[in-house]
């Protein structure tokens, strides 16, 4: 399968203006103020998991970060491995959970990393058992709207990552000088989201997650990516009995995550992330990304980084014919990103 790697043209589009309406500092305070919650004693709690043969520590860890909220992650690395270590961070799409991604861990891992993965809220065990839609995280989606008390979509994780790194920096074996970020679908927005308000994050690796909601909003793309929720937009559309449009997808967002074609779309958000590290990859055909918005997005980040004097820490890596899925491609280029700069 072919590939591009797109130096994209610095484009002055209007939603890169909103970007540069606000500066960075501003940005990262107003979308801190909107995820903040009370601390609450971490209890963070580690026992053995089965390596199943292979030269590996692996962990179960888990942790609190709200009353309610325990983080359950695995934490993968090789056996005899000493001193401190680089970290890596994974984080799944929708419907998916740490497990999956082990494959990746131990490929980390093998490679000189710590590796990490989480369940992100209301997923694989944090899931629970709430009665309502097809699944916990649209129905938890759907209660949001209703009541404001949380931000399951997306920007919850960034409170569970954000507090993943404080206990990663409290591990004799983690370096968290040198720390990713990689997340795909779901995950790649939760990752450009992180990466954006915590300055700690190194390096990142977002796999078809950058778009601009904005643009997709106003050219007749609103189902793009709320169509992975369309259960809590069905829900919500028959208890205020709108038609669903993009008028409608609008004003659903501005309840469960407020902000997110605006001040904190990826047009915004991903230049706060330079001069660090950042890999933005998508499909030329994924219905989820609409490759107008990615460009939109990736324009404005170039434009930050080229501001910074960091150029070489920017790419978008643009692979034909691809759809919204994985490949060992995607996987290889992820891979590589970290290994160049967190292991120089």
């Amino acid at each position: 399968m072919k590939t591009l790697a797109l130096g994209v043209l610095v484009l002055f589009a209007s939603s890169m203006l909103l970007a540069q309406s606000a500066t960075p500092e501003q940005t990262r305070a107003a979308f801190l103020k909107i995820i903040d919650r009370p601390r609450v004693d971490p209890a963070p709690a580690v026992r053995p998991m089965p390596a199943n043969g292979l030269r590996l520590v692996q962990e179960h860890i888990s942790f609190a970060v709200e009353p309610t909220q325990r983080v359950k992650g695995i934490l993968v690395k090789s056996l005899g491995s000493t001193g401190r270590l680089p970290v890596v961070i994974q984080l799944h799409g929708t419907g998916g959970n740490k497990e999956q991604l082990l494959p990746r861990l131990i490929t980390l891992a093998n490679r000189g990393f710590v590796a990490v993965a989480i369940d992100g809220r209301y997923h694989g065990e944090r899931a629970g058992n709430p009665a309502g839609l097809e699944t916990p995280y649209t129905t938890a989606i759907f209660d949001a709207y209703k009541t404001g008390r949380e931000h399951p979509l997306f920007y919850d994780t960034v409170i569970d990552v954000m507090r993943l790194i404080d206990y990663l920096e409290t591990r004799p074996d983690v370096d968290a000088s040198r720390l990713g970020l990689g997340g795909a679908s779901k995950g790649g927005i939760e990752t450009y989201l992180a990466a954006a308000v915590d300055s700690r994050i190194a390096a990142a690796v977002s796999e078809r997650g950058v778009q601009s909601f904005k643009w997709a909003l106003d050219h007749g793309g609103w189902d793009s990516r709320a169509w992975t929720i369309r259960d809590a937009l069905a829900a919500t559309a028959d208890e205020t009995k709108a038609p669903v449009n993009a008028a409608f997808v609008r004003q659903f967002y501005d309840r469960v995550a407020p902000g997110i074609y605006g001040q904190f779309d990826a047009p915004a958000m991903l230049p706060l992330i330079a001069p660090r590290a950042l890999l933005v990859i998508n499909g030329d055909s994924d219905p989820r990304t609409p490759m107008a918005g990615v460009r939109e997005s990736a324009a404005a980040a170039e434009h930050a980084y080229k501001a910074a004097g960091a150029s070489d820490k920017f790419m978008l890596k643009v692979i034909l014919n691809l759809g919204h899925e994985n490949t060992p491609e995607i996987e290889q280029a992820g891979l590589d990103w970290f290994v160049r700069w967190l292991r120089p």
